[in-house]
């Protein structure tokens, strides 16, 4: 059984349908990445299935129960954590304030947590009493997916992890979603980034016009001359 499985998607907004029969499937052990033009609908795919676009057809099973149109809320409760591209940190509070938000729906001692959550990203022990607004890009980023991680999820999801980020801070991200994926999570990402992207995913999912073009291991499609071509820039 698969962790996440989305079967037959049609769905988009204002009765347009940006997906049109997507197919998806996310293993308990793997990083999944979704690439492609802009366009081919791969921060759709994402919020289809975390329950922020509708979803006209098809179905999204989560450890084979059928949260398909579940609201976002019950996504978290059922554990799966969704990090948007943009505005996905509180840039006027602390960090520890960002990192508790995350966790504002559970109870008793949030400390455990936060270890968790520091050994993952040490930068963030360190930055606790800061203000998220004044840190950079990627120290943002790091709040944010260490928010996701405070409700202990087996899948996190993220749109675009590395847009606007350096080369260097590219590099960095990319390792931390590695060792995110070791304590045993799950990973679901869309990245513009394609080729580093699929370096370090164990699958991925070339979309276009809202349909699948190729599924293959990570290695496979950077090696598949036509997707290259097509897709990653030759």
């Amino acid at each position: 059984m698969s962790l996440l499985r989305a079967d037959d998607l049609y769905a988009g907004y204002g009765g347009v349908d940006i997906l049109r029969g997507l197919h998806l499937r996310v293993e308990a052990d793997e990083v999944v990445v979704i690439v492609g033009p802009n366009g081919a609908g791969k921060s759709t795919a994402m919020k289809a299935v975390f329950g922020l676009v509708p979803v006209r057809a098809g179905r999204v099973t989560y450890q084979g129960e059928d949260i398909t149109n579940a609201a976002p809320e019950q996504m978290v409760t059922r554990g799966i954590a969704y990090v948007p591209q943009e505005g996905n940190v509180f840039p006027s509070l602390t960090v520890l304030e960002n990192l508790e938000l995350g966790a504002y729906a559970l109870k008793g001692d949030l400390r455990p947590r936060l270890e968790k959550v520091y050994e993952v990203f040490p930068r963030l022990r360190e930055r606790r009493a800061q203000q998220a607004g004044l840190m950079s890009g990627g120290e943002r980023q790091m709040v944010a997916m260490g928010r996701a991680l405070m409700v202990e999820p087996q899948l996190l999801m993220l749109d675009e992890p590395t847009a606007g980020l350096s080369p260097k801070l590219i590099d960095e991200t990319f390792r931390r979603i590695r060792g995110i994926n070791a304590l045993g999570i799950g990973v679901l990402m869309v990245e513009q980034n394609a080729k580093q992207a699929l370096g370090i995913a164990d699958r991925g999912y070339v979309l276009a016009t809202g349909e699948n073009r190729y599924e293959d291991t990570g290695s496979n499609l950077l090696a598949n001359r036509e997707v290259a071509e097509m897709f990653l820039g030759g």
